[in-house]
């Protein structure tokens, strides 16, 4: 069975989706139909703009979601999944191509989706962290232990892999922790706030009215959702868990391995780099 997959903001590199904009017409329609909607010409900054320009997370994540879906678009009949699941911001573009979304209400949702993350993050100072070397129990006890300021595990990666988030207090606190506890690195990441964690709850206040206005379809095969790891299609139950996933942590080690025990025996990643490819050899060497 085939399971495509879809990355997360940090994918993202200067000249990202040039190449189907160039060869595919169709690409080209859609990423000038991107141009428009979003108001501004994102494909100048993705093709030939600087990396501190991807990096603002208003340009990042739109560039990402359109890389990634205009990538199985392109595909057209080829593109056959019997499962989708993304990381993070890529599950909007797994809603995309499995056609429970479509592309232009994707776009504005990812769009909406960037902005009140990016208010959230000027809000208040906050950051994150890779964690290496840890069992998951560990990590979890160490942010259990802090109580004065806020930090939590925010992506589970792959076996000893754990991002947590947070206060810059907090991810501080905790990163020295975890050093005594034995993490081979602790490593603060460049990022502009703390993503998956409580103090993400600004932006999914604001993102919830949007994505109970957005029309939602059962996709044409099981969505693996990040807040829970399992497939749903009931498009219902699709926007309770779009609505918590900004808040709660990406359990993509549980994902990948829910789809293998659900019968996947290929995994295709769709969009800039292969960061989850990486992740998913690491989770089940035999798969990827």
């Amino acid at each position: 069975m085939k399971a495509y997959v879809f990355p997360g903001q940090g994918a993202q590199f200067v000249g990202m989706g040039k190449d189907l904009y160039d060869q595919s017409p169709l690409a080209k329609e859609y990423f000038e139909k991107a141009n428009s909607i979003l108001g501004f010409r994102i494909t100048d900054l993705m093709f030939e703009g600087t990396p501190e320009d991807l990096r603002q997370t208003k340009v990042t994540q739109p560039a990402i979601f359109l890389h990634s879906v205009i990538s199985a678009l392109v595909l057209g009949d080829d593109f056959k999944p019997d499962m989708v699941a993304g990381h993070s911001l890529g599950e909007f573009s797994a809603l995309v191509a499995s056609r429970a979304m479509t592309f232009e209400d994707g776009l504005v949702l990812v769009s909406k989706r960037a902005q009140a993350m990016q208010k959230a993050c000027e809000a208040q100072e906050s950051t994150m962290a890779a964690i290496l070397g840890l069992s998951d129990e560990i990590v979890e006890e160490v942010c259990d232990s802090i109580k004065d300021t806020v930090v939590v595990p925010a992506n589970y990666n792959c076996p000893g892999q754990i991002v947590i988030s947070g206060s810059i207090e907090g991810v501080d606190k905790a990163c020295e922790l975890l050093k005594e506890k034995g993490a081979k690195r602790a490593l603060k990441l460049s990022v502009g706030g703390a993503f998956h964690s409580p103090l993400m709850q600004p932006a999914s206040e604001e993102l919830q009215a949007a994505i109970k206005a957005t029309t939602i379809s059962i996709p044409v095969c099981p969505v693996y959702q990040n807040v829970n790891a399992y497939p749903q299609t009931d498009p219902a139950a699709i926007k309770e868990n779009l609505i918590a996933q900004l808040t709660a942590p990406v359990r993509w080690t549980q994902t990948v391995k829910n789809m293998i025990t659900d019968g996947a025996t290929e995994f295709f990643e769709l969009g800039p780099g292969e960061v989850l490819k990486g992740l998913i050899k690491k989770i089940s060497p035999a798969t990827v």
